[in-house]
């Protein structure tokens, strides 16, 4: 659900070009269309790309509800560009697990709405995080859980 914005001015409202320039997901790859709101904490961003007959992640099927992970990792991702700030390069990071998922629907595609993505960070430091994520259509809650994030090495080969 969407959360109350923070006292003070309106932070910096990203859209679909700034997100494609700060995380590594590229071209349709890209799920999210904007930010709607964030701080230090928490982050809701908008995506209307689970409508897409041409999303990658479509199946013949549609697009499964486990799909929604990947749009709370890049609500994440987008969250640590934002932190990071506008100037440095998008870091890369591991989704190393995905724990308490549970949903509503079996598939994102038949939301009939936009959907609003919050991804919570509950604690971190510098190498790891942890997040809880909701994915929202409208009022109805779709899917929900946590997910720990690692801080990917210029060695690695990152996740998102």
């Amino acid at each position: 659900m969407p959360m109350s914005p923070p006292p003070g001015p309106a932070p910096y409202l990203p859209n679909r070009d700034w997100i494609a320039a700060h995380i590594p997901h590229q071209g349709d790859m890209c799920l999210l269309d904007a930010v709607e709101q964030w701080d230090e904490t928490d982050i809701v961003c908008r995506a209307s790309s689970h409508n897409s007959p041409d999303n990658p992640l479509r199946s013949q099927q549609g697009l499964g509800i486990c799909i929604g992970i990947e749009y709370a990792a890049q609500a994440m991702a987008v969250h640590g560009a934002l932190l990071a700030g506008t100037d440095r390069a998008p870091g890369s990071g591991y989704l190393a697990s995905v724990r308490n998922v549970e949903w509503t629907q079996p598939q994102l595609n038949t939301a009939g709405e936009d959907l609003h993505i919050r991804a919570q960070r509950i604690s971190g430091n510098e190498g790891s995080f942890l997040y809880a994520f909701s994915i929202h259509a409208g009022t109805r809650q779709l899917l929900s859980g946590r997910a720990s994030v690692l801080q990917a090495t210029a060695s690695a080969n990152p996740l998102f």
